[in-house]
Order: structure tokens, then C-alpha cells, then sequence
């Protein structure tokens, strides 16, 4: 017995820790990240409520972490204080383990490639920063080029309607990028009417049939959000294609996701 009392707090010593390693890692990430991107992008009110929530879900990540490693809620010796202490630890401890499942799902979906020949692939834009396209959006379309040199008869279907203050559209931003890589133009085809991924896809069964294979191509952390936002809008043949997503960012990209996961689950 004696044994197991010594390895206990050492393990939930190791394990508290890593967690509060976690917690402050996204928490600067999203910290170091979103000001920057709010204070460049066009639509600043739905970003400054993203960062907001991506705040809190950090929050509860933290008080876990330190729950875990230092007993947070349980300190207090009177009765009545320590059984409120139990309810918190129990609150906090199932609304972190909510958090990690979406970290975990979003992470492992842009892990998935099952791309194959399909007449279409569609790539999914990204907000532009102070009217520039960002290394994500970037990665997006160095992955859509290359889908097309692996398949010639392949067409892209450029999907993004949020302009930046000049009125360029993702989409058009997409075509003219992509055509200054020799991409030809006709190979591309435009959907710059749409501001969310929804809609995306709502505009995209005008061009594509439901049923017909399609490639998505989108960042890694956007994938798995983009294939089920896919699936409800009727498309039953999807193909991934993640890009490659900046390591600095990723922190606050992957709990943009699970905060946008988060508001659909709640509007069911």
C-alpha cells in the first residue's frame, strides 16, 4: 500500500503538469495569434467572438489542469466548501474532457487523405489579412496544383465570397493566384458569392452533383468541420485533401474549430 500512495501523487504530478503545459501553450497561442488576425481581417466582430470563446474553453483547459495538479477545487477542510469544490471539479472536469474530444477530432480529421480522381476538387478559401492571402491559404492552393498535375482532366471549383475592403473575393484571389502559377483558366471555376462553409457548399450543389465524387481541399485543422458541414449538405462522395497548416498557428486554428463545432452542436 505504502507503494501506491508514493507513485499516486507523482503520476497525477506528471500528468497535472503536462496538462497545465498544454492549457498555456494554446492559451499564448490564441493570446499571440488572434489580436493580430482581428485587427486584419475585414469581418472583426465574428473573429473578436470566436477569440472570446476560444478564451474560455483555455480557461477551463487551465482550471483542469490545475485541478489535477494542485487539487484546486478540494483544498477547503469545511464540509460545505469542499462538496461545492466537488461539484466544480465534476463541472469542469466533463467540460475539459468535451474540449479534448473536439481537439482530438479536429486534429486526427486532418490526418485523413483519401484523395482520388474525381472531375472536381474543391478548394475552400481563407479570410484575407489587410487584403493579402495568408501561407495557409497558400498551402491550400499549392495542394489544389498539384491535384491537377496528378489529374489533368480535374477541374477546381474556387469557393470563397468574403471580400476584403478593395472587393476582391477569396475566389478571385484563389483563380488569380493560382493562374499566376500556370494554371490555366479554364480549369477553375468560381464561387464567390458564399461567407461561410455552408454556404459554400449550398452554392456548390448548383455546379456539382450530390452523389458525384468531389475532393475537398482545405487545411488540415478545417478538414474534418468541412467534411461533415459537406455531408449535411448532401454530398455522400467526398474525397480529403488537407494542406498543410503553419505550426505557430495551429494552436488557436484548431480551437477555432472546435468553438465553431461547438456553436453547431448547440443550434441541433
Amino acid at each position: 500500500m505504502k507503494t501506491t500512495e508514493r507513485r499516486t501523487p507523482i503520476a497525477r504530478r506528471i500528468i497535472g503538469d503536462l496538462l497545465l503545459a498544454l492549457a498555456i501553450l494554446l492559451l499564448a497561442d490564441v493570446l499571440i495569434v488572434m489580436p493580430a488576425k482581428i485587427n486584419a481581417v475585414v469581418l472583426k466582430a465574428d473573429y473578436r467572438k470566436v477569440f472570446t470563446y476560444e478564451l474560455a474553453l483555455c480557461a477551463i483547459l487551465l482550471l483542469f489542469a490545475l485541478d489535477v495538479r494542485f487539487s484546486l477545487f478540494t483544498r477547503w477542510k469545511p464540509v460545505i466548501l469542499k462538496g461545492i469544490g466537488w461539484v466544480l471539479r465534476v463541472v469542469v472536469a466533463l467540460l475539459s474532457a468535451v474540449i479534448l474530444f473536439f481537439c482530438v477530432k479536429v486534429v486526427s480529421g486532418g490526418m485523413i487523405n483519401t484523395a482520388g480522381q474525381a472531375r472536381y476538387a474543391v478548394v475552400l478559401g481563407l479570410a484575407l489579412e489587410n487584403g493579402k492571402h495568408v501561407p495557409d491559404l497558400t498551402a491550400r492552393l499549392d495542394t489544389a496544383k498539384a491535384y491537377l498535375e496528378e489529374y489533368p482532366e480535374a477541374k477546381l471549383i474556387l469557393t470563397g465570397g468574403n471580400a476584403d475592403e478593395s472587393g476582391r473575393t477569396e475566389a478571385a484571389v484563389m483563380r488569380d493566384i493560382l493562374t499566376e502559377k500556370g494554371v490555366s483558366q479554364d480549369r477553375l471555376i468560381l464561387e464567390d458569392r458564399a461567407e461561410t462553409t455552408k454556404e459554400n457548399f449550398r452554392n456548390i450543389a448548383g455546379i456539382v452533383q450530390a452523389d458525384e465524387p468531389v475532393v475537398m481541399i482545405s487545411s488540415d485543422y478545417h478538414m474534418d468541420r468541412a467534411v461533415r458541414i459537406a455531408g449535411e449538405a448532401g454530398f455522400s462522395h467526398l474525397m480529403r485533401l488537407p494542406a498543410p497548416s503553419g505550426f505557430f498557428a495551429y494552436g488557436a486554428n484548431m480551437l477555432w474549430e472546435v468553438v465553431l463545432d461547438l456553436n453547431d452542436l448547440t443550434k441541433k
